[in-house]
């Protein structure tokens, strides 16, 4: 299967040529691991292309809890946490923008629209059309990879360089190729990643996210009301 993450308005685009590099670089992140080599570590050593220092978090984000904890409806009857640790130090401008989302309730009641299993979950396109015309243009600059895209990572969408607004995707897998694309995790699932596998994937990638944009939970609830969501999103 041809993988790809078209988001549309704030699109990005997986290259399929580059699983072979991938599959070239995981046993040798697993021999490391194995080796008690930190990830981080193993940045120095070449195994991603984007190597910077990140700028420090304000002290607003320093002071605040880095912990979010999602409230996930997998069925209207079946609701559990998934809770998210964010890493600033990993990212700390996405890190800062994911908060003040989760501090708005941006992301309270938003489906998860796109699950491609074996793969990712997507979500971070409001209910509320008047939020997504807020921020569906407010770009943040790009934090340098620093931690691999590995299976439980929360990371931003994007349409390129330094396009993200409020679009993320969990890993149901090592995505290790996404990391010379210049996705940067901000935080990892420590809890309930099994609850964010198991969201609902029968509409595939159907749902129109221009109408989403537009037309918010209304559209969703009428046209594709199996989807999971979330029901409140809390930072901690």
């Amino acid at each position: 299967m041809v993988l790809s993450l078209l988001l549309w308005s704030s699109a990005f685009v997986l290259q399929p040529s580059l699983l072979a590099a991938a599959h070239a670089v995981r046993p040798l992140c697993a021999a490391m691991q194995a080796a008690g080599i930190d990830r981080r570590m193993a940045m120095g050593l070449g195994l991603s292309g984007a190597v910077a220092v990140a700028a420090k978090p304000t002290p607003t984000l320093a002071a605040d809890g880095n912990t979010v904890t999602f409230s996930v409806a997998v069925t209207e009857n079946d609701v559990k946490d998934v809770v998210i640790t964010l890493k600033p130090e990993w990212a700390p401008i996405g890190v800062e923008r994911f908060k003040q989302l989760v501090a708005e309730g941006f992301y309270d009641e938003a489906r998860f629209f796109r699950v491609v299993p074996g793969f990712i979950c997507q979500f971070g396109i409001a209910g509320d059309p008047a939020l997504n015309g807020k921020y569906r243009n407010a770009r943040i600059a790009d934090d340098p990879v620093k931690e691999f895209n590995s299976r439980g990572t929360l990371v931003f969408a994007t349409s390129g360089p330094n396009t993200r607004t409020s679009q993320m995707f969990i890993n149901y897998k090592d995505n290790l190729f996404l990391d010379k694309q210049g996705f940067a995790p901000i935080g990892e699932v420590v809890q309930g990643l099994g609850v964010a596998e198991s969201v609902y994937s029968g509409y595939g990638e159907k749902p129109s996210q221009p109408r989403i944009q537009k037309e918010g939970n209304e559209y969703l609830k009428s046209e594709f009301p199996k989807l999971s969501y979330i029901k409140k999103a809390k930072l901690s």
